[in-house]
């Protein structure tokens, strides 16, 4: 249980392409915009290529790292223009994440949930900013209700918060129409409909409200095309999942939306409390008017190295 990830080999390596295309009705004279599109660097993944290009081509930039060490880029353009795309293009490799044999065995909940009170380790305060509500995730009675289905007495945390995930994806259905980014938790559980984020978002606000840290993660997901169809190019869509926090092993990754513990097919951007955190891209239009928004993401699997 305790092999170092940075001695794991490398057990899969993705391009990934993202591209966000406004189109507005009439000129803007200035757009302002904060991206969160470069792949985050940690234990299980390494970023080996990335670049993000804008046409129109940017007149400033700045590059930066938020409060949760994500990288971001403020950029700027003052030249009129009638559409926008930003190009992100990015290789990553991936290490060899913990199984279901290697999550067995951690602490109970319960146990978990008063270190986190009791604990003054840097690794154990750092997860106390995940511990709290956050502006998508409200705490309410209900959702520790949900949640204490999975998390009964001396359950084990990560055996709970498997369960949890499987819960979550069978008794929610994924319709894209049922919701936005501005639906309220409440709604989400009541309407029992959603997408990933609101998924991901659901299960953090159930252990958040047993007391157990969890975090918000954006990315991409490798997605399957039908048998003997090829691959598409961007009909993949950017993704969401949650992180929870074991002492003994770090952050450990559950997908509520495919049921899954996280393994080698999950792209990380970056992680935050909730939606709001990590949002690709958000900013400020001067005129346009009415916009269109178009997204496509590939992700393509690419042969691994030779020295992996």
């Amino acid at each position: 249980m305790n092999h170092s990830p940075a001695r794991m080999p490398v057990c899969a390596r993705y391009k990934v392409v993202h591209e966000t295309h406004y189109h507005y009705q009439s000129k803007v004279t200035l757009s302002q915009q904060y991206l969160h599109m470069t792949p985050r660097d940690f234990a299980y993944q390494a970023t080996e290529s990335h670049r993000i290009l804008l046409d129109p081509a940017i007149n400033e930039l700045a590059h930066g790292v938020d409060y949760f060490g994500n990288s971001t880029r403020h950029v700027a353009l003052t030249l009129p223009h009638e559409q926008l795309l930003v190009h992100a293009e990015s290789t990553v490799a991936l290490r060899q994440r913990p199984g279901l044999a290697g999550i067995a065995g951690s602490a109970a909940w319960e146990t978990v949930r008063a270190m986190m009170i009791a604990d003054k380790r840097p690794a154990t305060l750092e997860a106390c900013r995940y511990l709290y509500a956050s502006p998508h995730v409200a705490w309410f009675h209900e959702l520790e209700a949900y949640a204490r289905l999975s998390f009964t007495p001396g359950r084990p945390q990560l055996d709970a918060a498997l369960d949890l995930t499987r819960r979550i994806f069978a008794d929610f259905e994924f319709d894209g129409a049922a919701t936005d980014i501005s639906t309220p938790l409440d709604q989400v559980l009541r309407g029992r409909r959603g997408v990933c984020q609101d998924f991901a978002q659901l299960m953090i606000g159930c252990l958040r409200a047993l007391g157990l840290p969890a975090r918000y993660i954006s990315g991409y997901i490798l997605t399957h095309p039908p048998a003997g169809k090829p691959r598409l190019i961007g009909a993949d869509a950017s993704h969401a999942w949650v992180s929870v926090y074991c002492p003994d092993l770090g952050w450990i990754d559950f997908d509520p939306t495919n049921r899954s513990l996280v393994q080698h097919e999950h792209i990380t951007l970056g992680w935050g409390r909730d939606f709001s955190d990590v949002t690709p891209m958000r900013g400020i239009v001067l005129g346009g008017g009415r916009q269109r928004l178009e997204v496509k993401v590939t992700v393509t699997p690419l042969a691994l190295a030779q020295h992996a």
